[in-house]
Protein backbone atom coordinates (compact mmCIF):
# COMPACT_ATOMS: atom_id res chain seq x y z
CA UNK A 1 0.00 0.00 0.00
CA UNK A 2 2.00 3.72 -1.10
CA UNK A 3 0.26 5.66 1.72
CA UNK A 4 1.89 8.83 0.61
CA UNK A 5 -1.09 8.65 -2.46
CA UNK A 6 -4.04 8.53 0.32
CA UNK A 7 -2.51 11.59 2.28
CA UNK A 8 -3.97 14.99 0.59
CA UNK A 9 -1.50 16.16 -1.69
CA UNK A 10 -1.71 20.22 -0.07
CA UNK A 11 -0.29 18.83 2.78
CA UNK A 12 2.48 17.15 1.40
CA UNK A 13 3.42 20.54 -0.52
CA UNK A 14 3.52 22.41 2.65
CA UNK A 15 6.76 23.39 3.60
CA UNK A 16 7.68 22.01 7.42
CA UNK A 17 8.21 24.69 9.70
CA UNK A 18 11.94 25.93 9.59
CA UNK A 19 11.98 27.44 13.20
CA UNK A 20 10.90 23.38 14.49
CA UNK A 21 13.81 22.12 12.34
CA UNK A 22 16.50 23.80 14.02
CA UNK A 23 14.58 23.73 17.34
CA UNK A 24 14.39 19.93 16.45
CA UNK A 25 18.55 19.97 15.99
CA UNK A 26 18.73 22.59 19.35
CA UNK A 27 17.36 19.58 21.39
CA UNK A 28 19.97 17.40 20.53
CA UNK A 29 22.81 19.55 20.80
CA UNK A 30 24.59 20.39 24.49
CA UNK A 31 25.96 23.91 25.47
CA UNK A 32 23.80 25.56 22.77
CA UNK A 33 22.62 29.21 23.55
CA UNK A 34 19.48 29.26 21.73
CA UNK A 35 18.55 32.90 20.17
CA UNK A 36 15.67 30.73 17.88
CA UNK A 37 12.63 29.96 19.72
CA UNK A 38 9.80 33.20 19.78
CA UNK A 39 8.82 32.00 23.11
CA UNK A 40 9.25 34.48 26.49
CA UNK A 41 12.16 33.48 28.78
CA UNK A 42 9.71 34.87 31.84
CA UNK A 43 7.85 32.21 33.54
CA UNK A 44 3.71 33.35 33.82
CA UNK A 45 3.60 35.40 36.42
CA UNK A 46 2.38 34.03 39.85
CA UNK A 47 -1.12 35.22 40.42
CA UNK A 48 -1.93 34.31 36.97
CA UNK A 49 -1.26 30.72 37.73
CA UNK A 50 -2.84 30.48 41.09
CA UNK A 51 -6.41 31.40 38.99
CA UNK A 52 -5.78 28.67 37.07
CA UNK A 53 -4.54 26.56 40.13
CA UNK A 54 -7.51 28.18 41.83
CA UNK A 55 -10.15 26.95 39.05
CA UNK A 56 -8.88 23.43 39.52
CA UNK A 57 -9.32 23.33 43.08
CA UNK A 58 -12.60 24.31 42.31
CA UNK A 59 -13.44 21.39 40.28
CA UNK A 60 -14.12 23.42 37.38
CA UNK A 61 -13.40 21.01 35.26
CA UNK A 62 -15.73 21.23 32.25
CA UNK A 63 -16.62 22.75 29.14
CA UNK A 64 -17.08 25.98 28.69
CA UNK A 65 -19.29 27.96 26.23
CA UNK A 66 -17.59 27.62 22.58
CA UNK A 67 -16.82 31.13 22.27
CA UNK A 68 -15.08 30.97 25.71
CA UNK A 69 -16.09 32.24 29.08
CA UNK A 70 -18.75 35.37 29.17
CA UNK A 71 -16.32 36.58 31.97
CA UNK A 72 -13.18 36.37 29.84
CA UNK A 73 -14.97 37.99 27.04
CA UNK A 74 -16.07 40.62 28.95
CA UNK A 75 -12.36 41.60 30.28
CA UNK A 76 -11.25 41.04 26.80
CA UNK A 77 -13.45 43.85 25.40
CA UNK A 78 -12.32 46.19 28.76
CA UNK A 79 -8.44 45.21 27.88
CA UNK A 80 -8.97 46.22 24.15
CA UNK A 81 -10.92 49.48 24.95
CA UNK A 82 -8.70 50.47 27.98
CA UNK A 83 -4.95 49.39 25.89
CA UNK A 84 -6.14 50.20 22.06
CA UNK A 85 -9.62 52.30 22.02
CA UNK A 86 -11.19 49.52 20.32
CA UNK A 87 -14.88 48.87 21.11
CA UNK A 88 -16.72 45.14 20.87
CA UNK A 89 -19.95 43.77 22.44
CA UNK A 90 -18.41 40.46 24.54
CA UNK A 91 -21.49 38.37 23.92
CA UNK A 92 -21.05 38.81 19.98
CA UNK A 93 -17.83 40.05 18.77
CA UNK A 94 -15.36 38.00 20.48
CA UNK A 95 -14.13 34.25 20.30
CA UNK A 96 -11.62 32.37 22.36
CA UNK A 97 -9.79 30.38 20.89
CA UNK A 98 -6.81 27.80 21.39
CA UNK A 99 -3.69 30.25 20.62
CA UNK A 100 -3.30 32.49 18.50
CA UNK A 101 -2.52 30.77 15.50
CA UNK A 102 -5.90 28.81 15.75
CA UNK A 103 -8.06 32.56 15.68
CA UNK A 104 -6.03 32.92 12.52
CA UNK A 105 -6.73 29.51 11.10
CA UNK A 106 -10.48 30.33 11.75
CA UNK A 107 -10.59 33.55 10.08
CA UNK A 108 -9.01 32.64 7.30
CA UNK A 109 -11.07 29.60 6.71
CA UNK A 110 -14.07 32.14 7.35
CA UNK A 111 -13.03 34.88 4.86
CA UNK A 112 -11.77 33.29 1.59
CA UNK A 113 -13.36 30.69 -0.86
CA UNK A 114 -11.10 28.18 -3.10
CA UNK A 115 -9.24 29.97 -5.72
CA UNK A 116 -9.21 33.45 -3.54
CA UNK A 117 -6.13 35.08 -3.45
CA UNK A 118 -4.56 36.37 0.00
CA UNK A 119 -1.49 39.43 0.24
CA UNK A 120 0.88 38.32 2.80
CA UNK A 121 3.71 40.54 3.41
CA UNK A 122 7.00 38.99 3.89
CA UNK A 123 9.26 37.93 5.64
CA UNK A 124 6.03 37.05 7.99
CA UNK A 125 5.27 34.26 10.57
CA UNK A 126 5.47 30.85 9.11
CA UNK A 127 1.62 29.65 9.57
CA UNK A 128 0.27 32.20 7.14
CA UNK A 129 1.33 30.26 3.86
CA UNK A 130 0.07 26.84 4.78
CA UNK A 131 -3.07 28.25 6.24
CA UNK A 132 -4.05 30.12 3.43
CA UNK A 133 -3.14 26.59 1.26
CA UNK A 134 -4.93 24.53 3.39
CA UNK A 135 -8.18 26.25 2.77
CA UNK A 136 -8.19 26.41 -0.58
CA UNK A 137 -6.84 29.52 -0.55
CA UNK A 138 -3.57 31.23 -3.04
CA UNK A 139 -1.39 32.72 -1.08
CA UNK A 140 0.19 36.31 -2.24
CA UNK A 141 3.77 37.08 -0.75
CA UNK A 142 4.51 40.60 -1.52
CA UNK A 143 7.82 41.56 0.10
CA UNK A 144 9.09 44.23 2.52
CA UNK A 145 12.95 45.16 2.77
CA UNK A 146 14.88 46.72 5.17
CA UNK A 147 15.16 50.02 3.84
CA UNK A 148 11.47 50.53 4.08
CA UNK A 149 11.74 49.54 7.62
CA UNK A 150 10.04 46.39 6.59
CA UNK A 151 6.98 47.83 6.30
CA UNK A 152 3.98 47.64 4.05
CA UNK A 153 3.86 50.31 1.12
CA UNK A 154 0.51 50.96 -0.29
CA UNK A 155 2.57 50.88 -3.63
CA UNK A 156 3.24 47.74 -3.18
CA UNK A 157 0.09 46.32 -1.96
CA UNK A 158 -1.55 47.53 -4.48
CA UNK A 159 0.74 46.03 -7.04
CA UNK A 160 -0.26 42.98 -5.56
CA UNK A 161 -3.92 43.30 -5.90
CA UNK A 162 -5.94 41.94 -8.50
CA UNK A 163 -9.50 40.85 -9.70
CA UNK A 164 -9.12 37.56 -6.98
CA UNK A 165 -7.69 39.35 -3.82
CA UNK A 166 -10.03 38.85 -1.05
CA UNK A 167 -7.91 39.03 1.78
CA UNK A 168 -4.60 40.66 3.62
CA UNK A 169 -2.92 40.03 6.66
CA UNK A 170 -0.87 42.46 8.49
CA UNK A 171 1.21 41.48 11.15
CA UNK A 172 2.68 44.38 13.13
CA UNK A 173 4.79 44.32 15.20
CA UNK A 174 6.31 41.64 12.94
CA UNK A 175 7.92 38.23 13.70
CA UNK A 176 10.63 38.02 12.24
CA UNK A 177 11.89 41.58 11.47
CA UNK A 178 10.92 43.48 14.57
CA UNK A 179 8.97 46.22 12.47
CA UNK A 180 5.94 48.10 13.24
CA UNK A 181 3.48 50.09 11.26
CA UNK A 182 2.27 53.65 12.67
CA UNK A 183 -0.99 55.25 11.71
CA UNK A 184 0.43 57.28 9.01
CA UNK A 185 1.85 54.08 6.99
CA UNK A 186 -1.51 52.18 8.04
CA UNK A 187 -3.64 55.04 6.86
CA UNK A 188 -1.92 55.17 3.33
CA UNK A 189 -2.09 51.42 3.44
CA UNK A 190 -5.88 51.68 4.54
CA UNK A 191 -6.64 53.97 1.68
CA UNK A 192 -5.69 50.68 -0.93
CA UNK A 193 -7.66 48.13 1.17
CA UNK A 194 -10.94 50.27 0.88
CA UNK A 195 -10.56 51.18 -2.78
CA UNK A 196 -10.46 47.81 -3.57
CA UNK A 197 -13.11 46.58 -0.98
CA UNK A 198 -10.71 43.86 0.95
CA UNK A 199 -10.72 42.51 4.37
CA UNK A 200 -8.11 42.51 6.90
CA UNK A 201 -6.74 39.79 9.54
CA UNK A 202 -4.36 41.47 11.77
CA UNK A 203 -2.15 39.69 13.46
CA UNK A 204 -1.51 41.98 16.67
CA UNK A 205 -0.26 38.85 19.40
CA UNK A 206 2.96 41.78 19.78
CA UNK A 207 0.83 44.55 20.48
CA UNK A 208 2.25 45.50 23.94
CA UNK A 209 6.27 45.45 22.52
CA UNK A 210 6.67 48.19 21.05
CA UNK A 211 9.51 50.32 22.34
CA UNK A 212 10.42 54.18 21.69
CA UNK A 213 7.01 55.54 23.46
CA UNK A 214 5.04 55.63 20.13
CA UNK A 215 2.88 52.60 21.17
CA UNK A 216 0.93 50.09 19.03
CA UNK A 217 -2.10 51.30 16.60
CA UNK A 218 -4.48 48.69 15.75
CA UNK A 219 -5.67 48.81 11.36
CA UNK A 220 -9.08 48.68 12.85
CA UNK A 221 -9.52 51.80 14.94
CA UNK A 222 -8.56 53.52 11.38
CA UNK A 223 -11.91 55.48 9.43
CA UNK A 224 -13.78 52.51 7.55
CA UNK A 225 -11.85 49.53 8.68
CA UNK A 226 -13.58 48.27 11.75
CA UNK A 227 -16.05 45.90 10.37
CA UNK A 228 -13.65 45.17 7.56
CA UNK A 229 -10.56 43.89 10.05
CA UNK A 230 -10.64 40.77 12.37
CA UNK A 231 -8.15 41.61 15.11
CA UNK A 232 -6.10 38.16 16.46
CA UNK A 233 -4.30 38.33 19.70
CA UNK A 234 -3.79 36.08 22.55
CA UNK A 235 -2.03 35.90 25.73
CA UNK A 236 1.53 33.90 24.84
CA UNK A 237 3.39 36.49 24.35
CA UNK A 238 2.17 39.62 26.34
CA UNK A 239 1.77 37.88 29.80
CA UNK A 240 4.49 35.05 29.00
CA UNK A 241 1.40 32.09 28.85
CA UNK A 242 2.91 30.23 25.94
CA UNK A 243 1.61 26.92 27.12
CA UNK A 244 -1.89 27.69 28.50
CA UNK A 245 -2.64 27.71 24.68
CA UNK A 246 -4.75 30.95 25.04
CA UNK A 247 -5.91 33.17 22.03
CA UNK A 248 -9.05 34.98 20.82
CA UNK A 249 -10.22 36.54 17.75
CA UNK A 250 -12.39 39.94 17.68
CA UNK A 251 -14.19 41.59 14.50
CA UNK A 252 -18.15 42.17 12.94
CA UNK A 253 -20.85 39.86 14.39
CA UNK A 254 -20.70 37.59 11.46
CA UNK A 255 -17.77 37.07 10.86
CA UNK A 256 -17.05 35.82 14.70
CA UNK A 257 -20.93 33.80 14.66
CA UNK A 258 -19.05 32.35 11.90
CA UNK A 259 -15.13 31.37 13.09
CA UNK A 260 -17.08 30.70 16.18
CA UNK A 261 -19.28 27.27 14.09
CA UNK A 262 -16.08 25.96 12.69
CA UNK A 263 -14.02 26.19 16.31
CA UNK A 264 -17.53 24.56 17.87
CA UNK A 265 -16.95 21.44 15.36
CA UNK A 266 -13.06 21.08 15.03
CA UNK A 267 -11.91 22.15 19.08
CA UNK A 268 -15.41 22.73 21.03
CA UNK A 269 -13.62 25.11 24.00
CA UNK A 270 -10.32 26.38 24.91
CA UNK A 271 -8.77 24.90 27.58
CA UNK A 272 -11.08 25.64 30.99
CA UNK A 273 -8.50 26.57 33.50
CA UNK A 274 -6.73 28.63 30.63
CA UNK A 275 -9.81 31.19 30.44
CA UNK A 276 -9.85 31.18 34.01
CA UNK A 277 -5.88 32.41 34.42
CA UNK A 278 -6.83 35.06 31.32
CA UNK A 279 -9.23 36.46 33.17
CA UNK A 280 -6.81 36.99 36.00
CA UNK A 281 -4.03 38.19 32.97
CA UNK A 282 -5.99 41.02 32.21
CA UNK A 283 -7.39 42.31 35.35
CA UNK A 284 -4.40 42.39 37.04
CA UNK A 285 -1.74 42.06 34.72
CA UNK A 286 -0.88 45.70 33.26
CA UNK A 287 2.03 45.99 35.77
CA UNK A 288 3.49 42.31 34.28
CA UNK A 289 3.15 43.83 30.87
CA UNK A 290 5.06 47.05 31.65
CA UNK A 291 8.20 45.58 33.73
CA UNK A 292 8.69 42.61 31.01
CA UNK A 293 8.30 45.31 28.35
CA UNK A 294 11.10 47.20 30.04
CA UNK A 295 13.15 44.49 29.98
CA UNK A 296 12.94 43.54 26.90
CA UNK A 297 13.74 46.87 25.83
CA UNK A 298 17.08 46.76 27.24
CA UNK A 299 17.65 43.27 25.67
CA UNK A 300 16.41 44.54 22.42
CA UNK A 301 19.04 47.67 22.86
CA UNK A 302 21.98 45.19 23.79
CA UNK A 303 21.59 42.83 20.78
CA UNK A 304 21.37 45.80 18.12
CA UNK A 305 24.38 47.03 19.51
CA UNK A 306 26.04 44.05 19.67
CA UNK A 307 25.14 42.85 16.02
CA UNK A 308 26.05 46.31 14.32
CA UNK A 309 29.36 46.06 15.94
CA UNK A 310 29.83 42.76 14.59
CA UNK A 311 29.72 43.87 11.14
CA UNK A 312 26.46 43.16 10.44
CA UNK A 313 24.12 44.87 8.77
CA UNK A 314 21.08 45.31 11.44
CA UNK A 315 17.42 47.19 11.18
CA UNK A 316 16.63 47.69 14.62
CA UNK A 317 13.48 46.32 15.82
CA UNK A 318 11.13 48.59 16.96
CA UNK A 319 8.34 45.78 18.29
CA UNK A 320 8.02 42.18 19.25
CA UNK A 321 11.19 40.75 20.58
CA UNK A 322 13.19 39.85 17.54
CA UNK A 323 15.95 41.05 15.74
CA UNK A 324 16.71 40.29 12.00
CA UNK A 325 20.36 40.87 11.02
CA UNK A 326 21.50 41.06 7.30
CA UNK A 327 24.23 38.50 6.92
CA UNK A 328 25.06 38.87 2.86
CA UNK A 329 28.67 40.45 4.15
CA UNK A 330 29.58 36.55 4.85
CA UNK A 331 29.12 35.26 1.66
CA UNK A 332 26.96 32.65 3.06
CA UNK A 333 23.19 31.83 2.56
CA UNK A 334 20.99 32.05 5.66
CA UNK A 335 20.58 28.21 5.76
CA UNK A 336 24.53 27.97 6.03
CA UNK A 337 25.12 30.65 8.31
CA UNK A 338 22.38 29.19 10.43
CA UNK A 339 24.02 25.69 10.75
CA UNK A 340 28.13 26.63 10.88
CA UNK A 341 26.83 29.08 13.94
CA UNK A 342 25.12 26.58 15.67
CA UNK A 343 27.93 23.58 14.64
CA UNK A 344 31.10 25.87 15.30
CA UNK A 345 29.89 28.64 17.97
CA UNK A 346 26.49 26.43 19.71
CA UNK A 347 24.76 29.73 19.06
CA UNK A 348 20.92 28.78 17.28
CA UNK A 349 19.34 31.20 15.14
CA UNK A 350 16.50 30.72 12.63
CA UNK A 351 17.56 31.25 8.70
CA UNK A 352 15.60 34.29 7.27
CA UNK A 353 13.98 31.94 4.52
CA UNK A 354 11.65 30.36 6.76
CA UNK A 355 9.89 33.68 6.96
CA UNK A 356 9.83 33.91 3.23
CA UNK A 357 11.86 33.97 -0.05
CA UNK A 358 12.82 37.76 0.51
CA UNK A 359 14.27 36.80 4.10
CA UNK A 360 16.93 34.67 1.95
CA UNK A 361 20.46 37.03 3.40
CA UNK A 362 19.27 37.50 6.94
CA UNK A 363 18.68 35.98 10.21
CA UNK A 364 16.58 35.50 13.28
CA UNK A 365 17.61 36.19 16.33
CA UNK A 366 15.10 36.42 19.49
CA UNK A 367 15.92 38.50 22.40
CA UNK A 368 13.72 36.78 24.51
CA UNK A 369 16.68 35.41 26.34
CA UNK A 370 18.61 36.30 29.64
CA UNK A 371 21.30 39.09 29.63
CA UNK A 372 23.44 36.77 30.46
CA UNK A 373 22.96 34.40 27.01
CA UNK A 374 22.60 37.23 24.77
CA UNK A 375 25.67 39.05 26.07
CA UNK A 376 27.80 35.49 25.64
CA UNK A 377 26.01 34.81 21.98
CA UNK A 378 27.35 38.01 20.79
CA UNK A 379 30.66 37.14 21.89
CA UNK A 380 30.53 34.22 19.96
CA UNK A 381 28.65 35.48 16.67
CA UNK A 382 31.20 38.53 16.57
CA UNK A 383 34.08 35.91 16.21
CA UNK A 384 31.78 33.91 13.75
CA UNK A 385 32.25 36.60 11.20
CA UNK A 386 35.51 37.83 11.86
CA UNK A 387 36.35 34.39 10.99
CA UNK A 388 34.11 34.44 7.84
CA UNK A 389 33.39 37.64 6.38
CA UNK A 390 34.41 37.85 2.96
Amino acid sequence: MEMRERINPTVLDIRPSGIRRFFNIVSEMKDVISLGIGEPDFVTPWHICDAGIYSLERGITCYTANAGLLELRREITKYLDRRFGLSYDPATQVVVTVGGSEAIDLAVRTLIRPGDEVVIPEPCFVCYDAIVRLAGGIPVPVPTDMEHDFALTPEALEAAVTEKTRLVILSYPNNPTGAIMGRTELEAVAEVIRRHDLMVISDEIYGELTYGGEGHVSVASLPDMYDRTVVVNGFSKTYAMTGWRMGYAVGHPEIIAAMTKIHQFAIMSAPTQSQYAAIEALRNGDGDIDRMREEYDARRRLISEGLIAAGLSCYVPRGAFYVFPCIRSTGMTSEEFAEKLLHEKRVAVVPGDAFGACGEGFVRLSYAASVENITEALRRITEFVAEHKK
